[in-house]
């Protein structure tokens, strides 16, 4: 079974309230098709960065994001992963002001997840950086994982 690491945009999609923005609406419709249609299908984890940004903020909107994650296992920030994410913010493959999402990137490689699912385009599913990123994480001995969003993984079943 692929394995999926799930980014806090993740949940923070799930748990949004309605909104009139065109772009966020159909992300979040996209968020809740996959999560009902092909969750199921995927060995879903995270890392304790996750539940930390998913702690943050309002908190009935916290809470109802964790109770999204709990039945995920926690994927650890090692050794290893700590030293990738630092690479990729040495190497400049992504900004420093980007640490938590060198986080998640170099988690989810480390564990070797199949694929990293996110609504981060800034960082992490930008397709300016993610060539940079590849680069890091190979010539550390790494393979990266497909980094995608959920309309990528709903496999034409909406």
């Amino acid at each position: 079974m692929p394995r999926v690491y799930i980014e806090t945009t993740i949940p923070s999609y799930l748990a949004a309230r309605s909104t009139n923005d065109v772009i966020l609406a159909a992300r979040r419709r996209l968020t809740h098709a996959w999560w009902n249609q092909r969750r199921h299908v995927f060995e879903c984890c995270i890392s304790q960065l996750v539940l930390d940004e998913a702690a943050r903020g309002d908190a009935a909107a916290a809470a109802r994001r964790l109770a999204l994650l709990k039945p995920f296992p926690l994927l650890e920030l090692n050794g290893e992963a700590s030293e990738l994410a630092e690479r990729l913010l040495i190497e400049r493959a992504l900004p420093a002001k980007a640490a938590d999402d060198a986080a998640h990137i170099a988690v989810s490689t480390v564990h070797r997840v199949n694929f990293l699912l996110t609504w981060n385009f800034r960082h992490i599913a930008n397709a300016e950086t993610r060539e940079a990123v590849r680069r890091v994480c190979v010539l550390a001995g790494y393979g990266l994982p497909v980094i995608c969003t959920p309309e990528e993984l709903l496999g034409g079943k909406l």
